[in-house]
């Protein structure tokens, strides 16, 4: 079973922060844009497995304009 953690982690790095980056931008940008601390943003994309809290997902998802509940629903996809 895929820890629910690495997979939230997993999905944000690979389909939001790596396109932002691909673009040119900044890590520090995407974090001020999300919301985030640009640390949160290195703990999300760390191989080692962060707790991401409920509030930091909650900023996440606030700045793509996305719910909690369809955030769920892209990561099980």
């Amino acid at each position: 079973m895929t820890d629910i953690n690495e997979k939230i982690c997993s999905y944000i790095t690979k389909k939001w922060l790596i396109p932002w980056l691909q673009e040119g931008k900044s890590q520090n940008s995407f974090a001020k844009n999300h919301g985030v601390e640009e640390s949160t943003i290195r703990k999300i994309k760390s191989e080692e497995t962060y707790r991401i809290p409920v509030e930091t997902l909650f900023k996440l998802c606030e700045a793509r304009k996305i719910s909690l509940s369809d955030f769920f629903k892209l990561i099980n996809e």
